[in-house]
């Protein structure tokens, strides 16, 4: 059954071109192009990725985005710009983007990005479904009052269910299989988001500042993911 893409793009003419490219790799495509009705098709479909322009007629893409994860939709995001500006990559990752393009772009380049959030999304389900078949006992780790349930793919803090994003997640239960050794960004970047994620750095930092605020006593202070000066973050536990 082809992969189900949900393209949300105003410009008439880049919208069409890019359900002509997507349907000629053989996903499954469908279109909108305001923010509304994106949310109502994606609440319907539950595509496996969403091409999300940010200017939008009716509700922009960073409010489409916001309220897709607040409803708990975890397949990637990926949202076109027509600015280049840092700022809004940063605020495209702290939405919930999995990944950001600026137009103009290349279709290659596009569409290697949502090859590699679609591959990298199916092997999460496939680590996911492995864990559910193994004995739980096996799948819960405790750290103080912070304790990980892999099969349940949930995170407790005094015994209390957290709300975490699923790369969130995915981050912190790397550091938790990596206990006291001092990880570097590029190394988490390759084996959290996967080698052919294309991105850099600082998006290991904008997740280790989330997980702090969630899972320390004081994020300024950090005891649980500590910084290492000039090398990347070790988790203490």
């Amino acid at each position: 059954m082809p992969e189900t893409i949900l393209v949300v793009e105003d410009e008439p003419a880049l919208q069409e071109t890019l359900v002509y490219n997507l349907e000629k790799q053989g996903y499954s495509v469908e279109s909108t192009a305001d923010g509304r009705s994106a949310l109502e098709t994606a609440r319907k479909l539950n595509p496996d990725l969403i091409v999300l322009d940010i200017m939008l007629p009716s509700m922009d893409g960073i409010e489409v985005c916001k309220t897709l994860r607040r409803e708990n939709f975890n397949n990637p995001i990926l949202m076109l710009t027509a600015r280049d500006d840092e700022i809004d990559r940063v605020v495209g990752i702290e939405i919930g983007a999995d990944d950001y393009i600026t137009k103009p772009f290349s279709m290659r380049e596009l569409l290697a990005r949502i090859k590699a959030q679609l591959r990298r999304t199916q092997v999460l389900r496939e680590e996911l479904d492995k864990i559910k078949a193994a004995d739980q006992t096996h799948d819960i780790v405790t750290f103080g009052n912070l304790t990980i349930n892999q099969t349940r793919r949930e995170v407790l803090l005094d015994q209390a269910i957290m709300a975490l994003k699923p790369q969130e997640y995915d981050l912190l239960l790397f550091f938790a299989e990596h206990r006291g050794q001092m990880l570097t960004r590029e190394f988490i970047l390759e084996r959290v988001w996967g080698w052919d994620y294309i991105g850099d750095s600082r998006t290991v930092d904008v997740h280790v500042r989330w997980l702090r605020q969630k899972i320390e006593k004081e994020a300024a202070n950090p005891t649980r993911i500590v910084t290492v000066r000039g090398g990347g973050y070790r988790f203490e536990g």
